[in-house]
Formats: C-alpha cells, sequence, structure tokens
C-alpha cells in the first residue's frame, strides 16, 4: 500500500491567545506554557467540516496529477465534528469528485481517526474491493467549542487534510504504508469521561486534561517503540516523528521517552492549535515536499475515549 500525496487545507481566520485574554482573561505567557499554542485557524462563514474536506481533496488533486480522480473507487473520512451527521464528509467529498457507486465511509474514533482510516483502506485493498482510494481528516472544532471554558476552551483549531493512497505504486517518490498499529484503551482510567462531545450540552469539554496528558504519553510512546522494534529501526534513523498536535508538552514527552532528537519531531500545535484527527496529516503534508529517499516517517496518534496508534511510513 502506498501513500501518493496529501495535502491540507486551513481556513484564513487567525485567532491568537490575546483574543482569550480578552475573553478570560488567560495570559499570553500562561497558554504557551501549558499547551505551546500561540494561534489557531478558525473557519469563516459558509465554512464546516464538509467544505473544508473538500478543499483538501481538491487540493491533494491539484498536486498529483499522476493520481487521476476519476480512478478513486474509495472514500473513507474522518471527524468528530460533523456538519451533518447523514450527509457525512465523506458523502461530500464523494459528491465532489463525481464518482458514483463506489464505498463511501465516515468514521469518528477521536483524534486517531486517521489511522483508523487507512486501516479501512488497507482491509478494502486487501478483499479486492478497492485500489485507489481517498483519505479526508477534517474537524471543524469551533463549531462545538465553548470559548468561555477556561479549561480547554482555548485549545481548538480548524482544519482539514487528504491522503491519495494506491494499492499499487504509482510514482517512484510514493511512500510505503509499511504498517499500521491501531487500538482502544477505553477500559483505561477516565476514558469515558476525560473528553466528551455531547452536541445537545456542553460541545467539546476536558476535564480531565492530566489524565489525557498521561495517557497519551504512555500509549503514543509505546506503540511508537513497537513499530521501531519490530522493523529494526534504530531511534536515530528514525527521520520524522509527528505525533497528534494535542499539547506540545506531549509530544516533547513523548519525545524524550524514545529517546529522539527534538528537531524530528514535527510540530504544528504552535500555529494551529489542536485541529484533531487532521493535526497529524496536516503535519505531513507540511513536511512533504521535505522527503528524500530512504526515509522513515511515524505518524502516531491519541484521541478521546483512549485510542491510539501509530504508523510507519518509509520513502
Amino acid at each position: 500500500m502506498y501513500l501518493h500525496h496529501v495535502a491540507a487545507y486551513l481556513p484564513e481566520a487567525v485567532v491568537t491567545n490575546a483574543h482569550f485574554t480578552r475573553l478570560n482573561g488567560l495570559a499570553n505567557e500562561w497558554i504557551i506554557e501549558r499547551t505551546g499554542i500561540q494561534e489557531r485557524r478558525k473557519a469563516g462563514p459558509g465554512e464546516n467540516a464538509n467544505t473544508m474536506a473538500i478543499a483538501a481533496t481538491q487540493a491533494a488533486f491539484a498536486s498529483a496529477p499522476s493520481f487521476a480522480q476519476d480512478t478513486v473507487d474509495l472514500v473513507v473520512a474522518g471527524t468528530y465534528t460533523p456538519h451533518d451527521t447523514i450527509f457525512t464528509a465523506a458523502h461530500a467529498v464523494q459528491r465532489f469528485i463525481g464518482i458514483n457507486e463506489i464505498p463511501t465511509v465516515s468514521i469518528s474514533s477521536a483524534c486517531s481517526s486517521l489511522l483508523n482510516a487507512v486501516e479501512i483502506v488497507e482491509g478494502y485493498f486487501a478483499m479486492g474491493k478497492a485500489t485507489r482510494a481517498i483519505v479526508v481528516v477534517t474537524e471543524h472544532n469551533t463549531a462545538y467549542n465553548n470559548e468561555e471554558d477556561t479549561m480547554a476552551g482555548h485549545l481548538w483549531g480548524d482544519g482539514a487534510a487528504a491522503l491519495l493512497i494506491s494499492k499499487e505504486r504509482i510514482s517512484p517518490d510514493d511512500l510505503v504504508i509499511a504498517e499500521v498499529i491501531t487500538g482502544g484503551a477505553a477500559p483505561v482510567s477516565k476514558a469515558d469521561e476525560a473528553v466528551t462531545l455531547k452536541p445537545v450540552e456542553k460541545g467539546i469539554v476536558m476535564p480531565f486534561g492530566r489524565d489525557v496528558f498521561q495517557q497519551a504519553c504512555l500509549y503514543m510512546a509505546r506503540v511508537t517503540q513497537t513499530l521501531l522494534d519490530k522493523h529494526h529501526i534504530a531511534t536515530p534513523d528514525l527521520t520524522y516523528l509527528i505525533p497528534h498536535q494535542a499539547n506540545l508538552r506531549i509530544s516533547k514527552n513523548v519525545v524524550k521517552q524514545l529517546g529522539l532528537d527534538p528537531s524530528r519531531a514535527v510540530n504544528n500545535i504552535d500555529r494551529l492549535g489542536n485541529t484533531g484527527c487532521a493535526g497529524a496529516a496536516i503535519g505531513l503534508a507540511e513536511i512533504w515536499d521535505n522527503l528524500k529517499g530512504g526515509d522513515k516517517v511515524i505518524v502516531t496518534v491519541f484521541g478521546g475515549g483512549y485510542s491510539y496508534g501509530a504508523m510507519l511510513l518509509n520513502k
């Protein structure tokens, strides 16, 4: 299985920490110290999870002429902030590409949806039911977020990314998706209440941030080390680690546990905030043009509900 291209879409509007200082009295320095966030993007009027998914898809095809749009035979989208729970982001992307009667799947496994979506593609490919797929991850966090929540209201940003994946190699520059490992730790600790989004209640809330921090550090480091060991990759030989963009302190902790050079970690949370399941994919898009032959990349994720995973990519 091969990753041919990845592209991102970010809304134009930028919300700095000064907004939350005015709103809640949260100091810029305090937000940066606790989260690493300096600013985040906010979807504009008329934008939502579906429109951002389409924009990311459009950007991916525009940059990858070898991956013909009319050859797509599978669409998988991930989001926990849907614009429409019936006409989902996957349906919106399918309608945009104009291909009828192909499998079209939307999922939500919190911030780990990216890797679960890739696994779904892996399954369709293995069963011979598809050969070329689009995976789209998109989050419209600000549609659900309560900005006045001083515990988590300042964390969230909006954005999307699209991955073009094929069963057979299309180009010598394709990345090999060597392995994807995912799991769920819902029985652990406060997984059932640490991060929740109940649209009929208060939107996104995170009453147990410390528990999320501890479990994210544990599981992201563990699953990453599993991939390194299984594929006989020494830590210094890992070109990039792209962690879920939830908190810069989590990323730094995982890097420290692994003994990885901090310069190898890809982070965008300082500029984008927590963009949910799109964050790591956006990070991959940001380094895409820097990748060269022999590079090894691991994407590792962790989400509310305590789902987690890691994916090894070889150039």
